[in-house]
């Protein structure tokens, strides 16, 4: 009896192969070299920065969606504390027949229709960055780590970003800490990095490194690269996720990229790029060929995502993603518990769902290719192992994170978003008794 073997490829390595983005009519018409250079992806982004922008904008989405959904999102920016920028190709990922429940539609574009009240404990900068702030432009929380925001752009801008409080322009809710972007603005960071000397790991983010131009980048690799106490440099961008064309082809951003992954590497140090994929459909066949590039030059590539509810919020989907992004050579690193950011509690998900998630994908893969599952402890914790949590009550929602080697002696909370809880407790945790009440009694059970 001869053995019947299935010679269809996984559906993690299916991509769909040619012009996708024709689909859209205002795309129709553009040859594949066109619509992968970055002058194209840059010039055709739509934005809210300006009233000309947000008319181009809105007039897009009645094109694509209809009226109703183009008012809609006008509504849902009032309130939110990102602007909107998308560029053509992540436009050409959302699934325009069904946009409301479209994985990619959700992280960028809000509705006012899919709105929920925050958590009354939510706060703009939730992580406490600017309190670790040692420098314009530099936090220094961990020991040995040290976070360089070089700018304050994005190549597109995520509903969630946990540092609404100083990336993209200001919007109708937030007034944002600027960030100059400009060499003279960086030596005080600098200068800092020089003077301290356990600090042996450098993350470069912003902002987004894809937004920095090709000698900006030689600048910064100049300078990291000759501070001997630094062995490590990850350099922070969305661009595989938002604009993978990038890579093929704006030969001077990649071959900037390289030199200093490769300059760094004769020295004896690390030099490698941090991505954030949160959904399947981000990746196709572009980013598969940006990643044949970047491994054939021996780039290390590992990816950090966000845990988002309609997204990426159960063990298939999360299946899905992490074993395509490995297959593609990408690492997957990171899964965070959303930040408690404001104005995006439709996207959170309770811890629980968290935990279930992980012991559910857990052995899907090898374990090497098996994500960290984290809760970036609000208020200036650092990343704690999300099932490391010293308690957890699934009734008030509460969680509670001891991070001894950053901060030892304080405990840090995390609350569920109100969505998760039953409509008493949630009730309860809108009169300011009742959160110090659930709060003092978190702190109280574990002291």
């Amino acid at each position: 009896m001869m053995l019947k073997v299935n010679l269809a490829p996984p559906a993690h390595q299916q991509f769909d192969t040619g012009p996708f983005w024709q689909r859209i009519a205002e795309f129709s018409g553009v040859a594949e070299a066109e619509f992968l250079s970055f002058a194209f992806q840059t010039k055709h982004s739509l934005a809210n920065a300006s009233p000309a922008a947000t008319r181009r904008l809105l007039e897009f989405l009645r094109g694509q969606a209809g009226a109703g959904f183009a008012a809609d999102v006008e509504a849902g920016l009032a309130k939110a504390p990102m602007n909107v920028q998308l560029t053509p190709y992540v436009l050409s990922l959302i699934d325009w027949q069904d946009p409301v429940s479209c994985p990619v539609r959700r992280q960028f574009l809000p509705l006012a229709s899919a709105g929920l009240p925050d958590h009354p404990l939510v706060r703009l900068d939730s992580l406490g960055e600017q309190a670790d702030t040692k420098a314009p432009g530099l936090v220094h929380r961990y020991f040995d780590k040290a976070l360089f925001l070089p700018q304050g752009t994005c190549p597109v801008y995520c509903r969630f970003c946990t540092r609404s409080y100083a990336i993209g322009g200001d919007t109708e809710m937030v007034s944002k800490y600027r960030l100059d972007g400009t060499p003279k603005s960086w030596e005080r960071a600098f200068a800092y990095l020089r003077a301290t000397p356990q600090i042996e790991d450098v993350v470069i983010s912003g902002g987004d490194s894809y937004n920095l131009h090709p000698r900006l980048i030689d600048v910064i690799a100049a300078q990291l690269l000759a501070i001997d106490h630094i062995r490590r440099i990850r350099i922070a961008t969305k661009g595989l996720a938002v604009n993978p064309g990038r890579i093929l082809t704006d030969l001077r951003w990649t071959e900037a990229v390289i030199r200093f992954v490769q300059r760094g590497r004769a020295l004896g140090k690390q030099v490698v790029i941090h991505t954030h994929v949160n959904s399947p459909e981000e990746l196709t066949w572009v980013t598969r060929d940006a990643m044949r590039l970047l491994f054939a030059e021996g780039v290390l590539v590992r990816n950090q995502s966000v845990l988002l509810r309609g997204v990426n919020d159960s063990v298939e989907r999360m299946a899905l993603l992490i074993k395509r992004l490995g297959f593609l050579q990408i690492q997957p690193y990171y899964v965070y518990q959303h930040d408690l950011v404001k104005g995006v509690e439709d996207l959170r998900t309770s811890l629980q769902t968290c935990l279930q998630i992980e012991r559910g994908v857990r052995g899907v893969t090898a374990g090497f290719g098996t994500p960290q599952f984290i809760v970036d402890a609000p208020g200036g914790g650092g990343k704690r192992l999300a099932s490391t949590y010293e308690l957890y009550d699934r009734e008030t929602g509460v969680s509670l994170f001891r991070a001894p080697s950053v901060k030892p002696g304080v405990d840090f909370l995390y609350f569920d978003p109100l969505h998760s809880l039953t409509s008493e407790v949630a009730e309860q945790w809108r009169d300011p008794q009742w959160q110090k009440r659930f709060c003092d009694e978190a702190h109280e059970r574990v002291a």
